[in-house]
């Protein structure tokens, strides 16, 4: 400690706290070292512990983090769909009316920044997977733009707000890392997670801001003016009719050079909340949103055939064989068509003139039809290219009637199956081999695998046979999640999965959950709830064969049953925002252990939504508060409110 240090009074210590604290962490400009600073503070606490300046240094930085801590999103955090022609933008746009906003899509690190309801930062996290990211509070503490307080009291919930925005480097900022780095996103994401916030300070980041969650705000208008009145940067925005899409997009891209950022598109957002709600979401973006994408390289060549592939589910897929066109540097001869019924709207024939284009440099997609050319039409198969079974047409998509017996979809399914599990050694030749000699039919039969078994096929010696039914006992046990996911079923990817588990904890749960408790979950809407539970039921042979050999790990076992007394007993609960005395899963489990049910959702049969007082409440605080109006059942409690009916 230097002298000076320890001649300095209680008042001139704080003082200099809140000066360097200021200098340090808002304006990024410290004037002495961080060793000076912790001398300052340490001086402090001797004279006067009990001081409030201490208390004003972010609790959460450290000088090196060890790692960096899961943290669940208040609600997910979804990709945004994306387009690349006019056309494609005009379909979007006849599913709503009203007004939209437009902005530049920024290149940068999807991030949320969760402030109370005294207008504090308390929490900064990584997108992740869109449903759990990393905390990197710390860290955004060093950009300049995320403010550390902003201004509280109304239009504030008693549960504070949640931004989210973009973590990205200024193109100026970059040109001093662009001999190593090959673009700025890829080091704003690195900058980000250093282990050391002060590293973090040195690569001079930028925020920007785009979404507010937790206040009920009427219009996009409304949250971009809120932003700016908290001193959060926000990108060029303009509020547009529909038929003024594509002159904004064609106005962006004329200014993207003029950017101190790197932009891929626009995003076009309609304007007013109640629309917004209104369309809702899928599993992977909200149908109120899209980026308009900037085209990559395009080409026009020429469809000589067209190819059916069967799926897993018995679609019977279309796949485009074009003239080789070089697009992005590599030559494209195949092209996804999608569906049937998308081939005959584009009118395509075989011979038809067709511009592709590489969208966002990686898919070859076909954009339009040129020139419809005179070759013959393209028919829809009679029969299944893989069993020779008859084929039907559902909406626009050919299915094969072969159900449970067609030799590509049984492939297709179980070698989804091994995907999804992450056994090694069982690659599509030896699938193939295993069903052709009757070994495996059903994914429940891999388990059932015997080395001799093995040793019949060609090529099998005995080292590799051992080692291959070593690796699939090795998989017999399975996260919920990763369970679900394996059977195979539409729309119940690896984001849906999550959610299910989240929701509902165990597979008997699951496996009862309806269309419209379902539905009624944020990003699920009655598509992808009636995908899933017609799927469940029609896979549940397959999940009973499946339990005969595999335990579901985290999961609770499928024979308890839900405790039928304690005084919660007959009423359901949903919790939303973020607790600040536990973890949600703790009180889920309180709530359980007096004999309470956990919804999946805000839907007519929920007895209690209890808000956090970590703020970030979105979407379920909005609708129990519409059924309350309506005269709905449902009673809003305060996570304060809630701890002492329980006893906290």
């Amino acid at each position: 400690m230097t002298l000076k240090i320890a001649r300095m009074t209680v008042k001139e210590l704080e003082e200099a706290i809140r000066h360097h604290n200021r200098l340090y962490f808002e304006l990024q400009k410290p004037e002495i070292t961080d060793y000076e600073f912790d001398q300052l503070v340490l001086r402090l606490k001797k004279l006067n512990p009990d001081s409030p300046v201490l208390s004003e240094i972010p609790p959460d930085f450290s000088v090196e983090q060890k790692e960096f801590r899961k943290v669940s999103h208040t609600s997910e955090m979804l990709s945004l769909d994306k387009c690349y022609s006019e056309k494609e933008i005009q379909e979007w746009a006849e599913k709503f009316e009203g007004d939209l906003i437009a902005s530049p899509k920024i290149d940068g690190c999807a991030t949320e920044i969760r402030y109370n309801s005294k207008g504090e930062l308390i929490l900064a996290a990584t997108r992740g997977d869109g449903m759990v990211g990393e905390d990197i509070t710390a860290n955004a503490r060093m950009i300049r733009d995320i403010p550390q307080k902003i201004p509280s009291g109304p239009p504030f919930s008693k549960g504070g707000a949640e931004i989210r925005g973009e973590i990205y480097m200024k193109l100026s900022v970059f040109k001093k890392y662009k001999r190593e780095f090959a673009n700025p996103r890829n080091l704003a994401a690195g900058a980000i997670k250093q282990k050391d916030p002060r590293k973090t300070r040195d690569y001079q980041l930028s925020f920007f801001g785009y979404d507010i969650l937790g206040l009920s705000l009427k219009s996009e208008g409304e949250k971009i003016e809120l932003l700016k009145s908290f001193h959060i940067p926000t990108v060029e925005a303009r509020q547009i009719p529909k038929e003024k899409m594509q002159g904004t997009y064609d106005y962006f891209l004329s200014k993207r050079d003029s950017w101190d950022y790197e932009t891929d598109g626009v995003v076009f957002k309609v304007n007013q909340v109640k629309e917004q709600e209104r369309l809702g979401f899928t599993a992977h973006h909200p149908r109120y949103a899209i980026a308009y994408k900037f085209q990559g390289d395009s080409g026009v060549t020429t469809l000589k055939d067209v190819e059916w592939s069967v799926a897993r589910t018995g679609v019977i897929t279309p796949v485009g064989v074009v003239d080789p066109v070089q697009l992005s540097g590599a030559s494209v001869t195949h092209v996804s068509l999608h569906n049937y019924g998308l081939m005959k709207k584009l009118g395509l024939r075989k011979g038809s003139k067709v511009l592709m284009m590489r969208r966002g440099g990686v898919i070859p997609n076909l954009e339009s039809v040129v020139e419809a050319g005179r070759g013959a039409a393209i028919e829809m198969p009679k029969k299944c290219p893989s069993c020779g079974f008859a084929t039907e047409l559902i909406d626009d998509f050919v299915y094969c009637t072969n159900k449970g017996g067609c030799r590509k979809a049984k492939m297709e399914e179980l070698e989804h199956f091994i995907k999804v599990i992450e056994c090694d050694g069982f690659g599509e030749k030896l699938i193939a081999q295993l069903y052709e000699n009757g070994f495996v039919k059903d994914p429940a039969d891999f388990y059932q695998l015997k080395r001799e078994d093995l040793l019949e096929l060609e090529r099998m010696g005995e080292i590799l046979a051992t080692k291959l039914i070593g690796n699939i006992q090795a998989k017999r046990q399975l996260p919920l999640d990763l369970f679900v996911r394996s059977l195979g079923i539409r729309e119940l990817a690896k984001h849906t999965s999550k959610i299910l588990v989240r929701e509902f904890k165990t597979l008997d749960r699951i496996l009862k959950v309806g269309e419209e408790e379902l539905s009624a979950i944020h990003t699920i809407g009655p598509v992808i709830a009636r995908e899933v539970v017609e799927g469940l039921r029609k896979r549940r042979g397959v999940i009973e064969k499946l339990l005969r050999h595999v335990t579901l790990v985290g999961a609770t076992p499928r024979t308890g049953s839900p405790l039928r007394e304690g005084p919660f007993f007959g009423k359901k609960f949903l919790f939303t925002g973020s607790l600040l005395a536990m973890e949600r899963g703790q009180a889920e489990k309180l709530v359980e252990g007096k004999g309470g049910e956990i919804a999946g959702g805000v839907t007519q049969d929920l007895d209690y939504l209890v808000v956090g007082d970590g703020g970030g409440a979105g979407s379920k605080l909005d609708k129990a508060k519409k059924l309350q109006a309506k005269g709905g059942k449902v009673q809003i409690l305060s996570e304060g409110e809630w701890r002492k009916w329980v006893g906290l």
